[in-house]
């Protein structure tokens, strides 16, 4: 659920026998709590697999207290990007799989919408319960610079830069840390 999409081949451990996730997943969808749909990205067939409305609120009602917030996706946001998001997928699988090497343990996955929905708060909190507001973001570029910081986030030439995912970690030493993940596609500009 912290991914909009995923390919069911790629739910698989390396442990399970190659039927696993499929009965699994095949299972959950004739409980409604999750839809798969056909898909090819580049030119590999694969099978997709989102959460349902449902699903989402199964996983949203077995939250423990005092748990930091994943948040969890359910259906298909924007068809156009579902191969962007299927490579996001992937890139997750990686960079978690480089950072256990290591003895990092990913504890949350931000998307980039995440991130931009928290800078579009900022942008716009002195807007709110102002008459007449004209939608456009009362902050300086001191102030955009300083939030950019604050998260850790680049800026070029004074627009802040997103990743498409980013991960929240803990070393085995106990500390936190954070990693960039930037998916190229082909029709990355």
């Amino acid at each position: 659920g912290a991914f909009r999409v995923v390919p069911l081949e790629e739910l698989r451990r390396p442990e399970d026998r190659p039927s696993v996730p499929r009965k699994d997943v095949e299972r959950l969808r004739a409980e409604g709590l999750v839809q798969t749909m056909p898909y090819v990205v580049g030119r590999e067939r694969t099978t997709l697999v989102t959460l349902t409305e449902r699903g989402r609120q199964v996983l949203e009602s077995s939250r423990r207290d005092g748990v930091r917030e994943q948040p969890f996706y359910a259906g298909i946001a924007k068809a156009r990007e579902l191969s962007h998001d299927v490579r996001v997928h992937r890139a997750y699988q990686a960079a978690s799989r480089q950072l256990g090497e290591r003895g990092v343990r990913v504890r949350r996955v931000v998307l980039e919408q995440e991130l931009k929905r928290a800078y579009q708060a900022f942008l716009q909190a002195p807007n709110r319960g102002r008459p007449r507001a004209t939608g456009r973001p009362q902050r300086d570029a001191d102030e955009v610079a300083r939030w950019a910081r604050e998260h850790q986030l680049p800026m070029v030439d004074d627009h802040v830069q997103f990743p498409d995912l980013r991960l929240e970690c803990e070393r085995p030493d106990g500390e936190r840390e954070i990693h960039d993940v930037e998916v190229m596609t082909p029709h990355y500009r």
